[in-house]
C-alpha cells in the first residue's frame, strides 16, 4: 500500500459559540473538519505515564480534540518532530497520514476525542517506526 503524503498536520482553530446558557462548538465535514467523517472514537481513563498512537496510518486523516482535560501529541513526519498540546476544546489538530503520532502526558479528565476519514482498517496502520521510515522515504522518492 502507497503511504499518502498529504500536507503537514496542523492545528485548527473552531468556532465557539455562546450565551448565559453556556457554550457550544460547531463541527461539520467538509467544513469544518476538511473530510468526510466515517468514524469518531474517543480516548478517555489513560493511566499516568501512558503512551498511545505510536502509529502512522497509509490513507486516514484524523482531527484530535481534548474536549476534556490536555494531552500532548508528537508529530513525526522525518522532516520536523513536533509536539502539540491539546488542552482546549476549541482547538482541533488535522493528523495526516504521513505523520507518525504519538500521544501522552494524559491529564487524569481528558477525554480526547477522534473524526477519522476511514473505516477502521488493520492493514491501514504502520505500527512499526522503522517501516514507517522505509515507507515514507520510499513515498517521497528518497
Amino acid at each position: 500500500m502507497k503511504l499518502q503524503c498529504n500536507s503537514q498536520s496542523r492545528i485548527i482553530p473552531l468556532k465557539q459559540l455562546g450565551d448565559e446558557r453556556g457554550l457550544l462548538t460547531v463541527l461539520e465535514e467538509n467544513i469544518t473538519i476538511p473530510f468526510e467523517i466515517k468514524r469518531v472514537y474517543y480516548i478517555y481513563g489513560t493511566e499516568e505515564g501512558v503512551s498511545r498512537g505510536m502509529h502512522a496510518h497509509y490513507k486516514t486523516r484524523q482531527v484530535l480534540i481534548a474536549v476534556s482535560g490536555s494531552c500532548t501529541i508528537l508529530l513525526d513526519d522525518l522532516s520536523r518532530k513536533t509536539e502539540v498540546i491539546l488542552d482546549d476544546p476549541n482547538k482541533a489538530l488535522l493528523l495526516e497520514p504521513n505523520d507518525w503520532h504519538e500521544m501522552y502526558n494524559f491529564s487524569p479528565d481528558c477525554v480526547l476525542l477522534v473524526l477519522a476519514s476511514h473505516f477502521y482498517d488493520s492493514e491501514d496502520y504502520i505500527r512499526d517506526y522503522d517501516s514507517f521510515v522505509s515507507i515514507y522515504r520510499e513515498g517521497l522518492g528518497l
